[in-house]
Order: structure tokens, then sequence, then C-alpha cells
């Protein structure tokens, strides 16, 4: 596979504390700068920014494959060991899940394991991976 940039997301969150205890403590994710306003975190490899702010997170929603996925959200693609350690963590911690771990697309090309959760500010997050990973974009 072609090593590929690592992308760039700021989000906003109602209490930085929260935010590192979430991101940094229950997610694992490396913190790295930071201000009084906003914080840096390494998510996988890629650099997501919380900022302090007091605008509420959007949560309209589509139908996707009998869930209700929240339009706004990130996440990232796991290898499967990785997204089950995840999904456990996050099941352990009492996670306020969106859409609970589950095989979304069963028997299609593009079935994927699948979970979607709430950061302490009400921010989406995804978490998927494929059984085959050469899936990704299959139809």
């Amino acid at each position: 596979m072609t090593e590929r940039p690592p992308f760039h997301l700021a989000f906003p969150v109602d209490d930085l504390a929260a935010a590192r205890r979430f991101y940094g403590e229950l997610l694992g994710c490396r913190e790295g700068r930071s201000a009084a306003d906003w914080v840096d975190f390494d998510f996988y490899g890629h650099q997501i920014v919380a900022h302090l702010t007091d605008q509420a997170a959007t949560i309209a929603t589509n139908a996707v494959d009998g869930d209700d996925v929240p339009v706004r959200h990130f996440g990232v693609v796991l290898g499967m060991s990785q997204w089950q350690d995840i999904s456990r963590r996050l099941k352990d911690a009492g996670a306020d899940f969106i859409i609970e771990p589950h095989i979304r697309f069963a028997g299609q090309p593009g079935e994927q394991a699948t979970l979607f959760v709430r950061d302490p500010s009400g921010n989406a997050l995804e978490f998927k991976a494929f059984a085959d990973p050469a899936r990704l974009f299959a139809k």
C-alpha cells in the first residue's frame, strides 16, 4: 500500500480536560502542542485538534444499512484486531455509543465492523475495520 499523508482535522469541544481524558487516556492518543484553548492529538498518525468553544455539535443523521449515522463525524479505519481492542476498551469504559459495535453490510463487498461513539462534547467518531482491507472502496 502506498504511504499516504496524514490528515488534519479541527473540531469543537466544550471542555479541554474532558477531551484530554477521552482522546489521551481512553483512546491512547499522544498529546502534541497545546494552548489555553486548543490541544493537538496524534489520532493513529493523523493530527486532530480539539478547539475550545461553546458551539454545540450538530446531530443530523442519515440512514445507512439500518443505522442512523451522524452526518458530521470523523474516525479511522483500523485493522480488525485493533478495532476489537478499541471496541472492548470503549465498552469497558461505559462509552456513549451512538451505534453499538457490529458488522455492517454483511455478505456484501463493503462488509465492515463499525461502531460510533460520542466524545464528552458530543462529537461523533466512527471506528471501522474490514476483514479484507483491500475492500475499503469496494462497490
